[in-house]
């Protein structure tokens, strides 16, 4: 543990230093929150409920959008250092190859961490709602940790699997905008066609997203539609999405070894 330790310490480092990582990784979501939600309101507010707005209904989305953003770049990194040959120092050092995966996990979620504690306020800002007491917080936060090791484990797989961005990026782009897309991230379940709907029910983000109106939001069962995933399988799907993530990324991690 104390090699993912020192691997999340000097990422974290990195990150602290270079201005441009960090707030090019928040544009998107931010524009998401201001421009699409603020926009969407009025046309979708009356679907919504007695007094709940858009902007609410869909922060849960752009936080999970700010965990896939976040681990697409902690991918990119960890190809970037596989590329110039940092990796090779880590694997000849006398440390066990999971917590090299560990300590890049982990730096990639402290980040998104940061990234969605932004996001939030920015949201609450334009106009969106959240209540909860300490433990709906800390339910939130073990989420959002959950899904985000899972897809962290996946962007490191993906960038253990090839030398090429290129190829990196089409990787990702296969399945970070479905993830967002084909879940109820942005509108209620109980609104998308029946087919969508059930791909929606397989889809990880749906159960963060879900979990997160559940604990972060007022009145969310009017806010969703009448129908939300159970909290319970919430936990459960995003726990197995992390250990999935990770078993993948250590897998691919090693075959990248010969």
């Amino acid at each position: 543990m104390s090699a993912a330790l020192i691997i999340w310490n000097k990422q974290m480092g990195k990150f602290a230093r270079n201005g441009q990582e960090s707030i090019g990784s928040l544009i998107q979501p931010v524009l998401w929150v201001v421009m699409f939600g603020v926009g969407m309101r009025s046309l979708l507010e009356p679907s919504l409920g007695n007094g709940d707005t858009y902007v609410s209904f869909m922060l849960p989305g752009i936080i999970a959008l700010t965990v896939l953003s976040g681990a697409t770049g902690g991918g990119m990194t960890w190809l970037l250092e596989r590329v110039q040959g940092i990796v090779k120092e880590y694997i000849v050092a006398p440390i066990a190859r999971i917590s090299i995966l560990l300590g890049n996990a982990a730096s990639i979620m402290t980040k998104a961490l940061i990234q969605s504690v932004v996001i939030l306020v920015v949201g609450v800002l334009v106009g969106a709602t959240v209540s909860g007491g300490v433990l709906d917080w800390v339910a939130s936060l073990a989420l959002v940790l959950l899904f985000g090791i899972g897809f962290s484990g996946i962007a490191l797989a993906a960038g253990s699997s090839t030398d090429d961005i290129g190829v990196y990026h089409m990787m990702i782009a296969l399945l970070q905008l479905p993830m967002l897309f084909m879940s109820n991230a942005l509108y209620p379940l109980d609104s998308l066609p029946t087919w969508l709907a059930w791909v929606a029910r397989f889809n990880p983000a749906s159960y963060l997203v879900d979990g997160l109106r559940q604990t972060i939001l007022t009145d969310a069962l009017t806010m969703a539609g009448s129908e939300l995933l159970p909290l319970w399988a919430c936990f459960a799907v995003c726990t197995g999405f992390a250990v999935a993530g990770m078993v993948l990324s250590l897998r691919v991690f090693r075959s990248s070894l010969g």
